[in-house]
């Protein structure tokens, strides 16, 4: 007898969570994590009825100060900028279209600590400079695909800013 109600009710709040307002669904996905407007949008689009307004509810958002793209911004360079370089980071919020002053301040920001980064995740995966062409080419491609220029990728390999002594790269 506990079985048939308790599966009643799990059949309920499965209804009733699919019968979920645009608005809470929207608000469920931003206590989750920051979305960018166009992200949003899409994700939403999907469950709006004919008449119901996906950007109307998004601007409202927007006001009431439940959606940014600024702390859009904000969260993916935190999430990223440890592990990726700067043509990475950026092509990720372009993907996401979001504005362009917003996208240039922070890559120029970036910009200023892409060396020291990419030094970082260089160190943590190789640690030692190349000795054949082979490695050098490997260890260029990483870089590469974590998405740090050329130019810094080879100032790396040539060893420049890497520390002669290797007491200065124990992390602990």
């Amino acid at each position: 007898m506990m079985r048939k109600v308790r599966a009643a009710s799990d059949t309920a709040g499965t209804a009733a969570r699919g019968q979920r307002s645009l608005r809470a669904r929207a608000l469920d996905y931003l206590s989750r994590r920051e979305y960018s407007r166009v992200e949003l949008s899409r994700k939403l689009s999907q469950f709006a009825e004919p008449e119901e307004s996906v950007e109307a509810l998004v601007e409202s958002l927007e006001r009431e100060g439940w959606l940014s793209d600024a702390r859009f911004v904000e969260s993916v360079v935190h999430r990223r900028a440890q592990r990726m370089g700067m043509t990475r980071i950026v092509s990720e919020l372009r993907q996401h279209a979001v504005d362009d002053a917003l996208v240039d301040a922070v890559s120029t920001k970036l910009r200023e600590t892409e060396l020291a980064r990419a030094l970082a995740v260089w160190r943590k995966k190789f640690g030692t400079l190349p000795q054949t062409p082979a490695e050098r080419a490997k260890q260029a491609r990483f870089l590469a695909m974590r998405g740090f220029s050329q130019a810094i990728a080879m100032q790396i390999l040539k060893g420049e800013g890497v520390p002669d002594d290797s007491s200065d790269w124990s992390d602990g």
